[in-house]
């Protein structure tokens, strides 16, 4: 009798935490870069900090709004300074599922292009591969000199220092995948909502990233050194629209991240309204009857190649430099042809084709694509 009773209440409680998980609130934290005494990069009427601070309770707003199932983390409300370090234990604590740290950009004063470089990038995680990622992310992990003892507290990172930013290298991050995803549709947001230039979804060193335990997106907004981006940045329609075009990217992103942890949407705002209910049934069964990769390609969401050449000229396709390769395709970029092979809808099966393709190419790398345009 004990047995049976033992059993039945550990099956209880299994039921309970099964319940518990799904209806958990999924958390986003919200990130406006620096505040206090630092105040960022200064424009000729504004400076960073404030405009952070604008957009970032304006996209708080809109979530608290309209998605009621999804709980909103500020690491800071107020004109008031917090740590690098500081940043990434909020949201940690939070468990948050998404991080979203907002930022203006701008360049040095010896810039030729000062005054007129302009668009929106968002970054991710990962070693720069450009001098310009480079100094971004310089300029961001900066901020951490202005603490007491930075040195002890960033275990010797020094943010001015190239050779210090080798630890990104070695650094696996498990939500680079979903990482990208949302950055990809910020990025699409930016240009459609915002009116910005596009600057693509980028990677760097950021220490607010890596000290992330979730997916972590770090944007830079636009330009505030580019006295007509300044003047957007600083408008209060100007912020609404960054914010926008934000919420319309976390939405989708949202809707996604619910459809693959397979929660049953119901009448929250976050998902379809009620008349939408049966559309939405309809599009899920559809989805059940197609392959991995065309579910990937029809949602919109990322799709990754394995790119192992480029070459000034189209090659046939019978060229000897594709045998053994199947499934090749291309596309012109910079004036080179750019071939790939494969399409895949997780970044671990692409991994995977890479390492194949290596043994031929070594020097094969991971694009993301989404509807048919490389966005990484």
């Amino acid at each position: 009798m004990y047995r049976l009773f033992r059993i039945f209440a550990i099956l209880v409680i299994s039921l309970l935490s099964v319940s518990q998980l799904m209806a958990k609130d999924f958390v986003v934290v919200i990130d406006a870069g620096h505040g206090g005494h630092d105040y960022g990069a200064i424009g000729n009427k504004t400076n960073e900090k404030s405009i952070n601070l604008g957009v970032a309770l304006k996209l708080g707003n809109l979530i608290k709004k309209n998605m009621d199932d999804v709980k909103v983390v500020y690491t800071r409300d107020g004109d008031y300074f917090k740590e690098l370090q500081e940043r990434a234990e909020i949201a940690n604590k939070a468990h948050g599922d998404l991080f979203i740290s907002i930022h203006t950009n701008s360049v040095d004063k010896k810039n030729k292009r000062r005054t007129t470089i302009k668009g929106t990038a968002t970054y991710t995680l990962g070693l720069h591969r450009s001098a310009e990622n480079l100094a971004v992310a310089k300029r961001e992990n900066s901020v951490m000199m202005l603490e007491d003892d930075f040195s002890t507290t960033y275990c010797g990172f020094d943010p001015n220092s190239t050779e210090s930013y080798i630890i990104f290298e070695l650094s696996q991050n498990q939500h680079m995948e979903q990482s990208i995803d949302f950055a990809s549709r910020v990025q699409s947001e930016m240009v459609t909502t915002a009116g910005r230039q596009n600057n693509g979804v980028r990677q760097a060193g950021f220490w607010v990233l890596a000290k992330t335990g979730m997916p972590a997106v770090l944007i830079e907004l636009e330009f505030i050194c580019n006295p007509t981006s300044e003047a957007f940045l600083a408008s209060e329609s100007g912020q609404n629209k960054f914010a926008k075009s934000i919420f319309n990217a976390f939405k989708s992103y949202k809707t996604s991240f619910d459809r693959k942890s397979g929660k049953i949407h119901d009448n929250h705002k976050s998902g379809k309204s009620r008349g939408d209910s049966n559309e939405l049934e309809d599009e899920q069964n559809e989805e059940e009857e197609v392959t991995d990769t065309e579910q990937a390609e029809s949602a919109g969401d990322l799709v990754y190649k394995v790119q192992f050449l480029s070459h000034p000229s189209k090659l046939k396709k019978n060229s000897s430099e594709f045998r053994g390769l199947k499934g090749v395709d291309c596309y012109r970029d910079g004036g080179m042809w750019k071939y790939t092979v494969g399409s895949y809808d997780s970044l671990d099966k692409a991994k995977t084709e890479m390492n194949k393709v290596r043994k031929k190419f070594s020097d094969a790398f991971i694009i993301t694509v989404r509807d048919g345009k490389r966005v990484r």
